[in-house]
């Protein structure tokens, strides 16, 4: 049984920015908290089922990411030899014998009417293009969330210094 109550609109919007951004200011600014929109978001990321939503997101965010980055690393570093095998063949396979083919490396498929096919393949180079600005992406993301645990840090401390005094 789940006791967990259901996010309201505002909240899911605070959620989905926040996930994007890492700015609770803003996040809440944007999801319509426009009194006091700090004020909202620390009372929002105090709360235990504004954090399980995020971190759903997040987990969401990680698969799909590793879903794209899979895609682009087989156009990249994937085989052509199913292709090859395709091009040279003396007939065409039959449906059953295509379906075991992997044929993701190609973007397009011609049959002209001098016979044999025409297969043109995805670039490589765009791809790999594309995994370095994923890689790129991922790690400005990590050294964003480490600053944001130092900055949190630096201001909690101050915090207890002043009211340590």
């Amino acid at each position: 049984m789940k006791n967990q109550k259901k996010l309201s609109t505002k909240e899911e919007l605070f959620c989905l920015y926040f996930s994007s951004s890492r700015d609770p200011r803003g996040s809440a600014a944007k999801a319509g908290y426009t009194l006091f929109p700090e004020r909202s978001a620390e009372k929002l990321l105090a709360s235990s089922a504004i954090l399980k939503r995020l971190d759903e997101l997040q987990q969401q965010r990680r698969a799909s990411l590793a879903e794209v980055t899979e895609g682009y690393r087989k156009l990249a570093f994937g085989s052509i030899a199913d292709a090859i095998s395709l091009i040279t063949a003396e007939q065409l396979p039959t449906k059953q014998e295509l379906e075991k083919l992997d044929l993701s490396m190609i973007s397009d498929i011609k049959c002209p009417k001098s016979g044999g096919l025409e297969i043109k393949f995805f670039d490589r180079l765009k791809a790999l293009d594309k995994l370095c600005e994923i890689s790129s992406a991922v790690q400005n993301e990590s050294s964003s969330d480490f600053l944001s645990a130092l900055e949190k840090s630096a201001r909690a401390l101050h915090s207890d210094g002043e009211n340590g005094e």
